[in-house]
């Protein structure tokens, strides 16, 4: 039942949000250099590795100087950037990522190789489900990127806190997954979205 609700969502949200991504396809080549897409290899389930989409809401080849983002105003995040994260409309191409399997809407969020291989045995089976476009854990860590940016060493204040508390949420919701909690965590993704 997740599956075919995942599917037929996707394949109508593309549809129907089709006019958006073109304009905002149009916004990001006219505000900076460089594809309207960005793709990153992240984990999913199975401990698989799978090509992630997003809108590009920063410069070109500004995952080589560091994996995590602080701040909404971190200086490699674009003028049209800031705005198609802050909504989250960067996160609307992995409805690509959903409609072919890769991904579901509801889901712990994929990570990259890098954090995965830090997993204890018990926090790989987050890797049991499909990985998400949104969770519980995302909802609850909405402002990560300022409290990333509020952190003396980022990266380490990610990997010792925030990576396993998000980890131990996503693995609450592994246990206790239904379609019902699914859509339920979508309307209250739509209700913080909107409250920004």
């Amino acid at each position: 039942m997740k599956r075919i609700f995942d599917f037929i969502m996707s394949g109508l949200g593309l549809v129907c949000l089709s006019p958006l991504f073109l304009v905002l396809a149009i916004w990001i080549k006219c505000d900076s250099k460089g594809p309207v897409f960005y793709s990153q290899i992240r984990v999913g389930r199975g401990n698989k590795d799978i090509r992630l989409f997003k809108f590009r809401s920063m410069r070109p080849d500004s995952d080589k100087l560091g994996l995590i983002t602080v701040g909404g105003h971190d200086p490699r995040i674009t003028r049209s950037g800031y705005y198609i994260r802050k909504y989250k409309l960067d996160e609307l191409p992995q409805l690509i990522n959903v409609f072919i399997g890769d991904m579901s809407l509801v889901g712990p969020r994929p990570e990259v190789r890098k954090y995965v291989n830090m997993y204890t045995s018990e926090q790989m089976h987050v890797l049991d489900v499909r990985p998400g476009i949104t969770s519980l854990a995302s909802i609850y860590y909405r402002n990560e990127n300022d409290i990333l940016a509020a952190a003396e060493n980022p990266d380490k204040f990610y990997v010792e806190k925030v990576m396993p508390d998000k980890i131990a949420i996503d693995l609450e919701y592994v246990d206790k997954a239904n379609l019902m909690t699914d859509i339920k965590l979508i309307l209250s993704t739509f209700s913080t979205i909107i409250k920004k």
